[in-house]
């Protein structure tokens, strides 16, 4: 195996990795101010993310590392070409990551629900982003001979990008809705599996016409790996809904992560080997070759990944392992029956104390 071919796989499994920790974090993100109704049940809503999102982070750090030091013209074409959209995902990510530090800062209604749309929006903007970011590599941006992006934003959007935004909105809604069955409150299950269901039936029809527009629009029709991961696709989303009706919350959430994995392999293998096709002319396409680094660079890095790879697995593994309980739903009404409870507690000690003495002094 070449070291381009090598540094390729180590984007795409990357990518794949940062697209399915992440995708459950921005469905639930996108859940948060429809989902709970008290604030105690959005704050538990948060609490299923919120020892992990900065985790679930770094594997798009490592994946864009391994995009500059492997594909220096590819990284350098994409962040002129999609500046604008590249742009805002940084910035909603920015804001999202601030609304989890600042949302319990202030017990004010108004400042909580302002931090509760700040997660909503830097949830469902960089989601309807990246598939409009992938879709558009796919089906091809203006670059010319020079390896320069050529167009203007108009060209970014067409019915098959915005489809392909549409698509990976509900696909991170769908794994997020299936996440919080396992880790929310088991009373909030069955509207939990209401929502999931309706937001699976919308997926399910919006990934059949993601599915047919990428045929009609790229050339993926002609490759055997992407036709079977695109029909992978859609069976793991068909199996995903029906375990969600069977209320079989482990096999629905392992059918939405094998609906993310096969998107995400349809589209680095329909790519491959090329990384950003070019709409002017294919010979000018960015590819693993034209656009790689020197030979000792793609060894460095893949060294060094060699290295630092199975490291963030096994941290990846233990992080979720310690926080692999449901998070608990204290309502007001169970709070003041303990505050309660905890009173008379104290009262009945009390009581116990002055007729043990009353006790002692009539015996003396």
């Amino acid at each position: 195996m070449d070291l381009n071919l090598l540094c390729f796989i180590l984007f795409s499994f990357l990518f794949a990795g940062y697209l399915l920790l992440e995708g459950f974090d921005y469905g639930v993100g996108m859940l948060l101010p429809f989902l709970g109704k008290s604030d105690r049940e959005k704050k538990a809503i948060v609490q299923t993310m919120a020892p992990v999102w900065e985790g679930n982070e770094v594997w798009l750090i490592a994946a864009g590392a391994v995009l500059f030091a492997g594909f220096p013209h590819v990284y350098a074409t994409l962040f002129s070409g999609l500046y604008l959209a590249l742009f805002l995902i940084l910035v909603t990510l920015i804001l999202r990551g601030v609304a989890f530090e600042f949302r319990d800062q202030d017990n004010n209604p108004k400042w909580r629900r302002f931090w509760d749309w700040a997660i909503f929006f830097g949830s469902i903007i960089p989601s309807l982003l990246w598939g409009v970011a992938f879709t558009n590599m796919l089906a091809g941006l203006p670059i010319d001979s020079e390896k320069q992006y050529a167009g203007t934003f108009k060209d970014f959007l067409s019915i098959y990008t915005l489809t392909g935004g549409l698509f990976f909105v509900l696909l991170f809604l769908l794994h997020g809705a299936v996440f919080l069955t396992l880790r929310l409150d088991r009373r909030f299950l069955l509207k939990i599996r209401e929502l999931a269901l309706i937001i699976s039936k919308y997926t399910l029809l919006l990934s059949a016409g993601f599915i047919i527009l990428s045929f009609l629009y790229t050339d993926l029709a002609a490759k055997l790996v992407p036709a079977l991961a695109f029909v992978a696709l859609f069976v793991a989303l068909v199996f995903c809904r029906r375990y969600l009706k069977a209320h079989q919350y482990v096999l629905s959430f392992t059918f939405s992560t094998v609906a993310i994995i096969a998107t995400v392999s349809a589209i680095f293998s329909g790519l491959f080997p090329r990384l950003i096709v070019s709409s002017l002319n294919p010979d000018w396409s960015l590819t693993v070759y034209n656009s790689a680094s020197n030979p000792l660079t793609l060894k460095i890095m893949a060294v060094t990944m060699a290295i630092c790879l199975p490291v963030v697995l096994a941290f990846e593994a233990w992080k979720y392992h310690i926080f692999r309980e449901r998070v608990p739903v204290t309502t007001p009404d169970m709070q003041s029956n303990k505050l309660i409870w905890r009173r008379l507690q104290r009262q009945f000690q009390q009581i116990k104390t002055h007729l043990c003495n009353l006790f002692s002094i009539s015996r003396k």
